[in-house]
């Protein structure tokens, strides 16, 4: 297996690791946690980045790599509703969409029909990331004894409920609205897919 695969697979891995440390409530576990977390989302740049380069582009990486994003993105998701921090309509909304395009891609390449992807796509996952960055620096600075003792009124202001649902709201609107033109957009690919059935 080509090293950009395995940083596939490693990204996998560490995605349930990850959310067990993260839900573990030891301070330094959760600590460990984003080091694990900023890891996996390293090696989805590197094996990107390896793969451009050298060209190494499998369809077994087409599907996975995108698929692994998911997979580390949805344990983030998963573990702040678990938490009673963010509503679980809204996540399952975010992860029906990913999982569901997702899903649908690696099928449409696989027998041949191609389907594009917009930057509208690459700015939701730009806000996904951005959001789940955020959520986690901040809610594990948090939870530090020492640190919520000196910062804890800055901490109740960058984790306030309001400013965290409009947050949400804006990154579950954007995906479902970028799943949607997803559809809509690749009209002529739809065609052929139906025609094909």
């Amino acid at each position: 297996m080509i090293l950009p695969n395995q940083l596939t697979v490693l990204r996998i891995i560490l995605s349930p690791i990850f959310l067990y440390l993260f839900l573990s409530g030891n301070e330094l576990l959760q600590q460990i946690s984003l080091g694990v977390y900023l890891v996996a989302a390293f090696s989805d740049w590197y094996d990107g980045w390896l793969a451009r380069k050298y060209n190494f582009i499998t369809a077994w990486g087409k599907f996975w790599d995108p698929l692994a994003d998911k997979i580390l993105n949805a344990t983030a998701f998963i573990g702040f509703v678990y938490l009673g921090v963010l509503p679980f309509w809204m996540v399952f909304l975010i992860l029906l969409r990913d999982f569901t395009i997702t899903g649908f891609r690696g099928y449409t390449d696989y027998i041949g029909i191609s389907f594009t992807t917009s930057r509208y796509a690459k700015v939701k996952t730009f806000f996904q990331m951005a959001f789940i960055y955020y959520m986690l620096v901040i809610y594990i600075l948090s939870q530090n004894s020492f640190l919520s003792k000196l910062y804890g009124n800055i901490f109740d202001i960058l984790l306030n409920e309001t400013f965290i649902l409009i947050l949400m709201i804006i990154v579950t609107f954007i995906t479902v609205h970028s799943g949607f033109l997803y559809f809509t957009e690749n009209k002529t690919a739809m065609k052929k897919l139906l025609k094909r059935k």
